[in-house]
């Protein structure tokens, strides 16, 4: 089985193009998926992070923006929320591959994959890229965001061009979409997979 992570910054296209891997047979594993998923109703992340993030949670329902409000621009605060967070994912990646065991390849999107370390779990990483360009219009598109809140996000992420040179495979989207799906078609062909598993 060959494991292969997803990463990129924000605004890049990384769903986009683990679509595209996944209509192509490769199941997918979406890490910011999976930590929505455990902070939604009845998640098992709701209880830890409140208790530590006092009035971030009311009803049983974790407030997002309130807690992004309160680790964005504090580093410790930060960390102690990837403590609760980062084992939850590991465990449930764990469960994935399990699931998956026969298959030949599986994908990973991880968006601080660099960030956090953790290339070194994957047999090859393929990093979505952009123009600065490109990328800042489609990132202020999204509701609620600004241009201090992308400014701090970009703070925290390694930078696209570092990003690039430690690829594996890099997946240009600054072009159209068909130009994409044939960068991922190439890259599954590299790798020695057949379209459809």
């Amino acid at each position: 089985m060959i494991k292969l992570a997803l990463t990129g910054s924000i605004g890049m296209g990384k769903s986009t193009v683990a679509k595209m891997f996944e209509r192509a047979g490769v199941p997918v594993f979406d890490a910011d998926a999976e930590v929505r998923r455990q902070q939604g109703p009845g998640g098992a992340l709701v209880e830890p992070i409140g208790q530590r993030f006092q009035g971030t949670v009311n009803g049983g329902i974790l407030d997002r923006d309130k807690l992004a409000a309160l680790v964005l621009e504090d580093p410790q605060s930060l960390r102690e929320l990837e403590s609760i967070v980062h084992p939850a994912v590991r465990n449930a990646r764990a469960e994935f591959i399990a699931k998956h065991k026969h298959a030949a390849a599986l994908l990973f999107e991880i968006p601080l994959l660099f960030e956090t370390g953790g290339e070194n779990d994957f047999d090859k990483v393929v990093v979505v890229s952009a123009p600065a360009e490109i990328q800042r219009p489609r990132v202020l598109a999204r509701p609620g965001m600004t241009a201090e809140k992308l400014h701090s996000i970009l703070e925290r992420q390694t930078p696209d061009e570092e990003k690039r040179r430690r690829a594996d495979f890099v997946v240009d989207t600054g072009g159209d979409l068909s130009t994409t799906e044939a960068q991922v078609r190439d890259i599954i062909a590299c790798l020695g997979l057949r379209p459809g598993g």
